[in-house]
């Protein structure tokens, strides 16, 4: 079986003594799985087009990534037939009508200025609503309200980013087929709840308090303002190896 690697060359020593091939990330009809090291590596094996085969995640401290010292283990496992591979959701984002950036992990808003607070609106799909045209045009009737919260921000999680940055502000571990975590950060009432939905989600700022970016796994992308809704879809599945 053939391995490439993208984030850290030097783990092909840990691939070869398992008994993996390593051969070059640019031949991609001969790769059989990505080995990707850290998460900005994970995050371009899924985004780059040009592989179409799983991604191994190696050292991003989360549990379905594996240590870099257990990665022989994890080969000799994947070589074994003893792995399976686990489709995780991507998520879209769009300001409006304007695409704005895809999440392998999270997508946030928060106040751009430290110690801020501002308002957020969360709403999914009212069941029974029919949502054939494009999300910004739909009307109130479509949406049903979740919630609405004084906050630094909130933050919509993916199964894979549900074990990171949402986890440590409250929410729970999603499983990948479960739906996203919606959780509040930093909220300024004293109890508040978090959520699991299927998108599609709408997040808007409910007032023009402060300035509020969108973060696209952890890249700010774009200022929203109060009248400027923020629609979340799924757009296709992550491959990743798990054993």
């Amino acid at each position: 079986m053939r391995f490439a690697v993208v984030g850290d060359e030097p783990v092909g020593t840990a691939i070869r003594e398992a008994g993996g091939d390593v051969v070059s990330a640019d031949d991609a009809a001969a790769i059989d799985v990505v080995v990707a090291v850290g998460e900005s590596a994970v995050t371009d094996a899924v985004f780059d087009t040009a592989w179409d085969c799983p991604v191994l995640p190696v050292d991003c401290g989360m549990p379905w990534s594996v240590p870099r010292l257990e990665l022989a283990d994890a080969v000799s496992s994947v070589l074994a037939g003893d792995s399976w591979p686990v489709e995780h959701p991507i998520l879209s984002l769009s300001v409006g009508a304007d695409h704005v950036g895809r999440a392998l992990f999270d997508t946030m808003l928060v106040t751009s200025e430290p110690a801020h607070i501002s308002e957020y609106g969360v709403a999914h799909i009212r069941p029974g609503a029919s949502v054939d045209a494009p999300l910004e045009e739909t009307t109130a009737d479509d949406w049903a309200t979740v919630d609405e919260f004084r906050a630094d921000g909130v933050v919509v999680a993916t199964p894979l980013g549900s074990t990171g940055y949402a986890r440590a502000a409250g929410g729970p571990v999603v499983g990948p087929d479960a739906g996203v975590a919606v959780v509040p950060v930093s909220p300024y009432a004293t109890q508040t709840d978090t959520w699991v939905y299927q998108p599609p989600l709408r997040l808007t700022v409910e007032r023009d308090d402060t300035p509020v970016s969108l973060v696209v796994d952890d890249e700010v992308v774009c200022d929203v303002a109060p009248d400027d809704p923020v629609y979340i879809t799924l757009d296709g599945t992550a491959t990743l190896v798990s054993y």
